[in-house]
């Protein structure tokens, strides 16, 4: 077995598997929260990372038949949700390609804000001036 490789997309609010914390997505990618799962209470994203898919299945839901995958954390294993592959009637394509994650298997957990890429945050970057740094470079610059 070879390296895991662990995806982050960053943001202020983030979700991240139950059992193991590993992230899975933040707020900014959520579409919808008024899906129901088998736990209860889902949330459809746009982007979800660190996942595991099954082979795709015909099922049939509430609002029609869909191809799915189930969709577990690329860590614990533990299923949290599916991903919608193709959806029969038009007015449900909109859900195609974007993952279910269950409420009860997902925390919610705050985030950090990316100062390098418009956040507004505190800039964790400190920017030296060549009369403050000890270098023993010119202050004339590169």
């Amino acid at each position: 077995m070879g390296r895991l490789f662990i995806e982050h997309l960053g943001g202020k609010r983030m979700y991240v598997c139950k059992k193991c914390n590993t992230y899975l997505t933040n707020k900014d990618q959520m579409i919808s929260n008024r899906f129901t799962g088998s736990t209860g209470r889902a949330y459809l994203f746009d982007k979800v990372v660190n996942l595991e898919y099954s082979e795709m299945q015909s099922r049939n839901m509430i609002t029609g038949d869909h191809f799915v995958r189930d969709v577990s954390c690329k860590v614990c294993k533990t299923k949290i949700g599916w991903m919608y592959e193709f959806a029969f009637e038009e007015s449900q394509q909109y859900k195609e390609n974007h993952v279910i994650l269950e409420k009860k298997l997902i925390k919610e957990e705050k985030g950090f804000d990316d100062p390098l890429n418009g956040g507004d945050g505190v800039d964790t970057h400190q920017s030296v001036t060549p009369s403050e740094s000890n270098s023993s470079t010119s202050s004339s610059g590169y």
